[in-house]
């Protein structure tokens, strides 16, 4: 019986949990929605204010607004604004020297009277710089002091006790996301550009370029049109990529011999046709300056996959080969 009844209590808080959970992602999605049919010319402001900033944005915030302005400081930084997070606490007691002429600030607070502002607020106003609050109360001693304010429609925190900040932080961190990606829009940031502040992990191996991880010159697997199956299939062994490139005395790619294409042909005379008899016409290719993950989709996407992507130039000259191993090893898959 005892065991029956704890089990009962754990059913009925496995669902009270999901309850909470749902109404914890509802309110806030119900807050972003609110938020995003707030933006006016405000934003439009504030995004041009940070375009025209010479030196960096310095965001700031205390206590869980301060976590979320490191994060944004971070955003910033990585979508080609240079920004930091000055911690409000520390600024008055010597951080201030790190906020100079030419930046703009960026300070975070839902209730705009977060103490720990006033030194970094003055020091902003003092040497003439750009202040955007984003604050939850228009009257807020943050607001008054502001030169732009971003603000965030009125909004429970969810739970049921509606104390901890949870809405409110979700809508600055979405907001200030907002104003990243919208500066890096204005700014034609590009993925080649993206790719050159992110040189690690996972997304720098995905924004790699071909040419970065193509095999070139003598390892690779070529042979003009009248070269027979004999001497083909000698050379698709020696160059270990399973594949053999077809070209003409240009060097531009004209087919490929696979496996498959091996397979189809099987025949008492297979041994001393051409290849340009058994080759697969116009094969996938891949650019050399195209992203490395766009060579793993053209490899895995389409039927029938392929292992190997030929890498041509404009003229369709053949400059590499790139096989999925190499992406494998970069990191890509």
């Amino acid at each position: 019986m005892t065991t029956s009844r704890t089990l009962g209590r754990a059913e009925a808080t496995d669902g009270e949990d999901i309850a909470i959970g749902r109404d914890v992602l509802t309110t806030e999605a119900q807050a972003l929605n609110a938020l995003a049919a707030s933006l006016d010319q405000r934003f439009t402001e504030a995004v041009a204010t940070l375009e025209r900033v010479t030196g960096r944005v310095v965001v700031t915030g205390m206590g869980k607004s301060g976590h979320v302005a490191r994060k944004i400081a971070a955003t910033l930084a990585s979508t080609g604004t240079p920004a930091l997070f000055v911690h409000p606490a520390e600024a008055s007691h010597g951080d201030l020297g790190m906020v100079v002429p030419g930046d703009a600030v960026l300070a975070l607070s839902n209730s705009g009277e977060a103490a720990e502002l006033a030194d970094i607020i003055a020091h902003a106003r003092r040497i003439g710089l750009p202040l955007i609050a984003i604050t939850a109360r228009a009257t807020s001693t943050l607001a008054q002091a502001a030169t732009m304010l971003l603000l965030l429609p009125q909004a429970r925190e969810a739970g049921p006790i509606g104390l901890a900040p949870t809405t409110s932080t979700t809508m600055q961190m979405a907001l200030g996301d907002a104003l990243a990606v919208a500066l890096l829009a204005r700014r034609g940031f590009t993925s080649a550009a993206f790719g050159q502040i992110h040189p690690g992990g996972k997304l720098g191996a995905r924004l790699k370029r071909v040419h970065q991880l193509m095999h070139s010159g003598e390892a690779v697997p070529l042979a003009p049109g009248d070269l027979t199956m004999d001497k083909a299939i000698l050379r698709i062994t020696e160059k270990h990529f399973g594949c053999l490139g077809v070209i003409n005395d240009a060097n531009q790619l004209l087919g490929v011999v696979t496996d498959g294409d091996l397979r189809r042909a099987m025949g008492p005379n297979l041994l001393t046709r051409p290849v340009a008899d058994i080759m697969t016409a116009s094969p996938r290719v891949i650019g050399p300056d195209a992203l490395a993950e766009d060579a793993l989709r053209a490899m895995t996407d389409q039927n029938p996959k392929v292992t190997s992507l030929f890498v041509v130039d404009a003229n369709r000259l053949v400059v590499g080969i790139v096989h999925i191993h190499d992406l494998l090893r970069a990191g890509v898959a």
